[in-house]
């Protein structure tokens, strides 16, 4: 927790300092006019959009690791390989926020790709086939606006069915991140989606409330949808919008539920027990602010924790992000962030919880895998996948990363609103603090990590349509 305490404290003080002198630049001029809109038809039901994009990506790793897995980089973990992450297609009918009476709305996205592996609702699509390359979905909702009533004078706009989660700063979509590559936040420290019902209340024009229930982190509907019995699970959170003169918009939100499979164990002193999966609970707290200096300038500040009742263990951190605009066609960015995690009680860490390159699912099955060619789980090793530690793992370990990129739009002659980004970055990733002695990067033909650190060289390109 001192890696933790560590981390979150230079963040905080860097967010101050960053606050304080963003505020000194002057305001942001009025923002660019939005692009023109895409194919929309007309239906019964009204004007119905339909758009997407395709995301294909290279990643080279100098250790040439022998499983071929950028260990803490899944949906970019094809070491010196090429991956077409995600084709997404969109179809929605948005609702009116501006509407005096009640407006309905629609959303439906699936894609195709590797990185499908990584965010399937429980049950759902995710035992479809053994290739990497795998369908899912990401919003299948329909969305109602509530007018004006009293104290919640902006009304009300409500999702209803599945969605991702608006927890967190990274998406699913490629389209809404700065970066080929996710951080450790993104990855480890926050549901991917949820099927239930969110209401956003928007008490004026400054506060949101943020208000739902769901069925669980990834989780669907029915006995086969979700991972146990319980029910108890939810958002809830606020939003500050049009502060520093618009400038400034920041999101707190946190999700409780009970989120451990039926048959967990917990072992404290050696004794290893079962417990009510139905009343342990798991809390996610997730805050990010951005602030938009100048036409140039634009920074994010992102804390994060997550917490699990029963093994008593915590995870989370902080990163920090930064863009500049250097012209209409690059944009230059880098992103630094540090993520302690625990170790406790028979947990093996969220970090070494996840499922590796297989299905994320798996997490939610109690299955960790190794390595993409290990389909056993006889073969499951908590101490391969984490790095090679001669006395057993830590308590605890900080993963830290450093990431710099830049976004470049070709002046190419695309057809409608058509438009290719190619974006290349640089990765470090290491080991940091009194942990510095685990290895999980550069795994060996042992199969154990034998380096602290890790560098990649990436680069993507997203063609919408």
């Amino acid at each position: 927790m001192s890696s933790l305490r560590s981390v979150i404290s230079l963040a905080a003080a860097a967010c101050i300092v960053g606050a304080y002198s963003a505020h000194a630049q002057t305001p942001a001029a009025p923002a660019a006019p939005p692009p023109p809109k895409h194919p929309i038809f007309s239906s019964p039901i009204g004007d119905i959009q339909i758009s997407g994009h395709s995301e294909l990506g290279l990643s080279v790793n100098p250790d040439s690791p022998a499983n071929n897995a950028n260990f803490g980089q899944p949906f970019t973990n094809g070491a010196n390989a090429f991956r077409m992450n995600q084709t997404m297609l969109t179809v929605e009918h948005d609702t009116d926020s501006s509407a005096t009476g009640f407006d309905y709305g629609f959303k439906f996205q699936t894609f195709y790709g590797t990185d499908a592996r990584y965010t399937h609702f429980y049950n759902e699509l995710d035992r479809a086939t053994n290739s990497p390359y795998q369908m899912d979905i990401n919003y299948l909702e329909a969305n109602i606006h509530a007018p004006a009533m009293p104290v919640v004078s902006g009304g009300s706009d409500w999702q209803v069915g599945q969605y991702a989660t608006p927890l967190g700063y990274e998406v699913i979509d490629a389209t809404g991140n700065p970066f080929y590559s996710h951080s450790y936040i993104f990855t480890y420290g926050l549901p991917y989606k949820h099927t239930g019902v969110l209401g956003t209340f928007h008490i004026n024009d400054t506060v949101d409330v943020w208000a739902g229930w769901d069925t669980g982190v990834n989780d669907s509907l029915g006995s086969k949808g979700v991972n146990n019995a319980s029910l108890a699970h939810g958002i809830l959170g606020f939003g500050l919008n049009n502060l520093m003169d618009g400038n400034l918009t920041l999101i707190a939100l946190a999700h409780v539920g009970a989120e451990n499979p039926t048959g967990s164990t917990t072992t404290v002193n050696g004794v290893t027990k079962a417990f009510n999966v139905n009343s342990a609970l798991r809390e996610y707290f997730d805050a990010n602010g951005t602030y938009k200096i100048n036409d140039s300038w634009t920074t994010t500040t992102e804390v994060n924790l997550v917490h699990d009742d029963v093994y008593k263990v915590t995870a989370g951190g902080v990163a920090q992000y930064v863009s500049y605009a250097l012209n209409d066609q690059w944009t230059l960015g880098g992103r630094i962030e540090g993520f302690a995690d625990q170790i406790k009680n028979g947990f093996a860490g969220f970090v070494c919880n996840n499922s590796g390159s297989e299905d994320a699912t798996d997490g939610g099955r109690g299955l960790v895998y190794s390595n993409e060619n290990t389909k056993n789980p006889t073969m499951l090793s908590q101490t391969t996948y984490c790095g090679n530690v001669n006395n057993g793992l830590p308590a605890n370990i900080t993963y830290g990363e450093l990431t710099i990129g830049a976004a470049y739009t070709p002046p190419l002659p695309l057809p409608g609103t058509w438009g290719l980004t190619i974006r290349p970055e640089a990765r470090f990733d290491s080991i940091i603090g009194g942990s510095a002695h685990v290895a999980p990067y550069n795994v060996s033909n042992k199969g154990v990590g034998t380096k602290s650190n890790q560098i990649t060289l990436a680069v993507d390109a997203l063609l919408a349509f």
